[in-house]
């Protein structure tokens, strides 16, 4: 949600600071005269149907300008995503990447499998890791898919200590192990 509103808040902060470019741009151009720019100045400082919104705008742009400083020079506390455990001895954060990583060293050892890619997401019931795998069309697709998700889920657990909710594999297509040649026609 924070990071939405930041969006928002440069957007508007953006778009501001580009009408205040055109207006100078126009007015070091001398397409603003200088009459009509003193007329202005002159409204803001006698005028309140001018003056108040005047203020308004100048304070919110300095509001957003305050909150893009905060922002750029607080720390930086956003990490990588990780699963956080509690042991007797302390704390253990392991990323997501070490865990997708993993997934796919398990995977590695399955026969049959090309170009796989693994995600990872934690639920309540544990990790959920979601395979995407190329097969090379001489195993069966369902023996081969069972040790997969049976290595993956005894792996990670094994080595990670956390417990895997589900291994989902997606076959994405069969390569073909033989190289296919274009007859060439002269």
């Amino acid at each position: 949600m924070v990071k939405v509103l930041d969006r928002l808040l440069l957007m508007l902060f953006s778009l501001a600071i580009l009408v205040v470019a055109l207006i100078l741009l126009t007015a070091g151009f001398g397409l603003i005269g200088y009459r009509d720019a003193q007329a202005f100045v002159s409204d803001v400082y006698s005028d309140m149907g001018t003056a108040v919104p005047f203020l308004c705008v100048t304070a919110v742009m300095a509001l957003i300008s305050i909150r893009f400083l905060y922002v750029s020079f607080r720390s930086g506390r956003a990490s990588a995503p990780s699963i956080d455990q509690r042991t007797e001895y302390g704390d253990i954060r392991i990323s997501l990447d070490t865990v997708e990583n993993l997934a796919l060293k398990a995977a590695g050892r399955t026969r049959g499998l090309k170009d796989l890619r693994a995600r990872v997401n934690v639920s309540q019931a544990g990790i959920e890791i979601t395979v995407r795998a190329l097969v090379d069309g001489e195993h069966p697709i369902p023996g081969m898919t069972e040790e997969l998700q049976a290595n993956i889920k005894s792996y990670v657990e094994e080595i990670t200590g956390i417990p895997v909710a589900s291994v989902s594999v997606f076959v994405a297509n069969i390569q073909s192990s033989t190289p296919t040649f274009k007859s060439r026609v002269e």
